[in-house]
């Protein structure tokens, strides 16, 4: 999901030579290396699924109330001082032929996110509500489009995803209820910004379909982009915005979004935290793009999990795991990228033998 007073560069979130996202750095942000493997499970208590361990680099930006990290990929440009090997930040496990299409899909990734920012700075330079508008409306688009090539996947018989499935949808309800909250804000209101909007939403989803039917990772790499760069304009428009968001009273469709009875799948798209524990307090509008802003940083969370096959575990199933005693009913993974891998799939594998 995407905000306001958008930087020109594309979706990132360190400033620093070596990144290949080339964005201006928060004034008050904090940069860090973070010296341990990304770890996807959110129980401590329960064995973690086998995956390989991506060495990220995070950035902290943080505003009054909270620290909130943002997990940024390997980069897709070498610094000069890494003696063009990739900073070290490349999959340990990835062949030489790998990390190069690794960087070439980033980069392109990167090119994309950039060339849209500078388009949408110029039309909504001042026009905070609007562009938050179009933004959403685009946003909700990925996970409609992951969503389809998974059903296509599963209707001719090559491979299931429950877990992905659902999460999946749980992202796109959450963006869904973003978009409602910048409707009833008064962000539809022009009809060249609903033309807008709903134009590039349908040719974004046959281009994230495609990519996604290609190329999995790079399709979750390409809203990682979107995801931080969401995160980062929001978090600048707060700062920017603050005391005036504070005397404004909250949207109802915040309060009831973010305080209401069932909550299964606000916690189901945040697959790096144990459900029940993040419950948002909605006073002012503050509140609520606070934690529009923290939403983006759980999807940015989301998308860097998906990148790795098989790392994506909805934070339910944990707990539904951990009440079954047969470890037998727990059904095999079956790590499928892209349509060839999928081909490649239905070809040597029993039916038996695909995830459900």
């Amino acid at each position: 999901m995407m905000a306001t007073t958008l930087s020109p560069a594309a979706f990132a979130i360190s400033a620093s030579s070596s990144s290949p996202l080339k964005a201006k750095r928060l004034n008050n942000s904090a940069s860090f290396y973070s010296q341990t493997p990304f770890r996807y499970n959110p129980l401590s208590a329960r064995p973690s699924i086998p995956r390989k361990a991506t060495w990220v680099r995070a950035t902290v930006l943080q505003d009054q109330e909270e620290k909130v990290v943002v997990e940024e990929s390997f980069p897709a440009k070498t610094s000069a001082d890494d003696g063009g090997k990739g900073g070290g930040n490349e999959p340990p496990e990835s062949s030489s032929l790998e990390s190069w299409v690794i960087k070439l899909e980033q980069s392109v990734n990167i090119f994309l996110t950039d060339s849209v920012v500078k388009i949408l700075d110029t039309l909504y330079h001042d026009r905070h509500y609007a562009r938050f508008f179009v933004l959403e409306t685009i946003a909700r688009v990925p996970y409609f489009a992951f969503i389809s090539v998974l059903h296509l996947y599963e209707s001719i018989g090559w491979w299931r995803k429950a877990d992905y499935l659902k999460v999946h949808f749980a992202e796109s309800w959450n963006e869904m209820h973003h978009l409602l909250i910048m409707e009833e804000l008064g962000g539809n209101a022009w009809w060249v910004d609903r033309f807008l909007a709903q134009h590039i939403a349908v040719a974004y989803y046959f281009m994230t379909v495609f990519m996604y039917a290609l190329s999995p990772r790079m399709a979750y790499h390409f809203s990682e982009c979107v995801e931080i760069h969401a995160f980062e304009t929001y978090d600048k428009f707060i700062k920017a915005q603050g005391d005036e968001l504070k005397k404004s009273p909250a949207p109802e469709v915040a309060v009831k979004y973010y305080t209401g009875g069932d909550l299964y799948l606000f916690d189901e798209f945040q697959t790096s935290r144990v459900p029940n524990t993040r419950r948002p307090k909605i006073e002012n509008l503050y509140d609520v793009f606070l934690n529009i802003r923290d939403d983006e940083a759980e999807h940015c969370k989301t998308m860097k999990a998906c990148q790795t096959p098989g790392n994506l575990r909805s934070p339910h199933s944990y707990a539904e795991d951990a009440s079954e005693d047969d470890s037998a009913c727990v059904p095999p993974q079956t790590d499928c990228e892209g349509i060839g891998d999928s081909i490649k799939e239905s070809v040597t594998s029993t039916p038996v033998e695909q995830n459900i």
